[in-house]
């Protein structure tokens, strides 16, 4: 019996090792689109999505793997209650090495820590806040617009709002929240939509989880993108559903598209 009981304990001991290990896994997926729509001027334009960090810091390892992209995108949950600001500061330093812009819409959890001092690391790093808003980038008379909405959990969003401040060009939306999908109706001519927020049930027994998978989804306005996110909450521990960050790239065709791989 005892033998018994020191085999289970081992046995529970290397999952818990194991999840630990998962959870702290290094992955970027290289997404690729095509979107007929997309300017001519924007043809393999890439962007680097970054969200649920949470407790977690990011890494050198992580950073090294994603080349150069044009704009970074933290899609919420950068920090929340009990993480140190001196962590937060050191993500954003690493991620404002790139010299590109970047973005952030606020998460669920960043709302329960002082805003204050948030938006002063913001402002220290010139991160762009996209909250009901969008960040516009020109290039030969054409524009693409990075929508971003305030967290949908708690009724922020204001998706009206945001597409109000938009330019004549190509739309994609950043909101922390998948949700938002529900909301976007056809003629608000948006493309794509990245989100994170469900962790892609973080543990996952037989494909079943307690949140939706990350992955692509086809949604009746477009694509939308679900990230598993790069950290957790409470324990940082995961089955089946690894973290990841998202490397996206536009092409306006195939042919495009062909020629890059």
């Amino acid at each position: 019996m005892i033998i018994w009981i020191v085999v289970v304990a081992l046995a529970g001991l290397m999952v818990l090792l194991y999840m630990y290990w998962e959870a702290h896994r290094e992955i970027v997926l290289e997404k690729r689109f095509v979107f007929p729509n997309l300017p001519s001027a924007f043809e393999g334009f890439s962007f680097f999505f970054i969200s649920d960090i949470h407790r977690r810091r990011v890494s050198q390892e992580l950073l090294s793997r994603i080349g150069r992209p044009e704009v970074i995108v933290i899609g919420g949950d950068l920090t929340e209650h009990g993480v140190p600001f001196s962590r937060v500061d050191e993500n954003l330093e690493k991620l404002g090495r790139f010299g590109v812009p970047i973005l952030f819409v606020w998460g669920n959890h960043d709302l329960y820590v002082d805003r204050a001092r948030l938006l002063e690391l913001f402002n220290k790093h010139r991160v762009v806040v996209l909250e009901n808003d969008a960040y516009i980038l020109r290039r030969d008379r054409s524009a693409l617009n990075f929508i971003g909405v305030g967290d949908t959990s708690n009724n922020m969003d204001r998706l009206e709002v945001a597409l109000a401040r938009v330019a004549p060009g190509f739309r994609l939306l950043i909101s922390h929240n998948p949700e938002i999908g529900v909301k976007i109706r056809p003629d608000d001519d948006i493309s794509l939509v990245v989100s994170g927020h469900t962790h892609g049930g973080q543990i996952r027994l037989l494909g079943w989880g307690p949140r939706e998978a990350g992955g692509v989804k086809r949604r009746p306005f477009g694509t939308l993108v679900i990230s598993n996110g790069y950290g957790t909450t409470r324990f940082p521990l995961r089955l089946g559903a690894p973290p990841d960050t998202l490397l996206i790239r536009l092409y306006r065709d195939e042919k495009s598209l062909a020629n890059e791989e």
